[in-house]
């Protein structure tokens, strides 16, 4: 396995392969916070040609895990389109077993609170949104064996940003509605082990994945259960910014591939995470 830009998430997926015996490289600039017997490559892969050593490695699986290289418009045309042309230069003729690339839900155009699954329509007026939309069209036609999985409001670290601001007592407001989706950072990782099971089964995968549990949710909603679980005493806070996004996803064909969740809902997932605090 070549892990590109291997946080936390390739990490939880990295060290689950090395305990099944797998050979795992990973990519990142600061190879030192790697874990322990990850074969490291010091690079940032935002660059031309920083991963043009792939294509010697010969992978049998690439996970590619990229991140905007910083806020900005052209932070996110670096880290996400430059990125994926970067790694597809980089593997040249090798041809992987297969590649999974992490992506976001926040590529979907529906902003009023509709229900989206893999073949809704993508974001052409988000500026972020069209750079992560435009990685994911270079790698599923760059002719390797690519799935995408979108995932969305990753959570699962304790002492995470929701967890924190609800302790402030800084709650969404309740009106308007505003639907969030979310998944614990243990069943991303789950999920991406899911699929390259699959993979090494012989199965073929679907080039689209959402990565969501079974339960949108108003934000207030979310933020109001957690506030009664900490003890926390607030009202209703003024709108923060313009919402990008305000949806609900469909996790169907994540459940079509054979894969359950270990926290299908918030209430479950977050109980998990405030035990772990306590």
């Amino acid at each position: 396995m070549l892990i590109v830009g291997c946080g936390d998430l390739g990490s939880r997926v990295g060290r689950a392969l090395l305990q099944d015996g797998w050979e795992v490289h990973a990519v990142r600039r600061d190879i030192s916070r790697l874990p322990a017997g990850f074969v490291g490559h010091a690079a940032d892969y935002t660059a031309a040609g920083s991963l043009d050593f792939a294509a010697d490695l010969r992978p049998d699986y690439v996970l590619a895990t990229f991140t905007p290289a910083d806020r900005s418009e052209a932070g996110y045309r670096r880290g996400f389109a430059g990125a994926a042309a970067n790694l597809v230069a980089g593997l040249g003729g090798h041809r992987p077993r297969g590649l999974l690339m992490v992506s976001s839900t926040r590529v979907f155009a529906e902003t009023d609170g509709g229900w989206v699954d893999e073949t809704s329509e993508l974001s052409s007026r988000d500026p972020r949104a069209v750079s992560i939309v435009a990685a994911e069209q270079c790698l599923l036609g760059s002719g390797h064996s690519v799935s995408v999985v979108r995932f969305a409001g990753i959570y699962g670290a304790p002492g995470g940003y929701l967890l924190q601001r609800v302790r402030r007592g800084e709650l969404a407001p309740s009106s308007p509605v505003r639907y969030t989706n979310r998944i614990h950072r243990d069943d991303c990782a789950g999920f991406i082990l899911h699929l390259l099971g699959l993979a090494e089964a012989g199965e073929s995968l679907a080039p689209v994945y959402i990565g969501v549990d079974d339960c949108p949710a108003p934000q207030h909603e979310v933020d109001s259960w957690l506030a009664a679980r900490l003890g926390v005493s607030a009202g209703d806070q003024p709108p923060g910014g313009a919402v990008a996004s305000h949806k609900r996803c469909s996790n169907r064909r994540l459940h079509t591939s054979g894969y359950r969740l270990l926290y299908p809902d918030y209430r479950r997932g977050y109980a998990a995470v405030l035990g772990e605090e306590a």
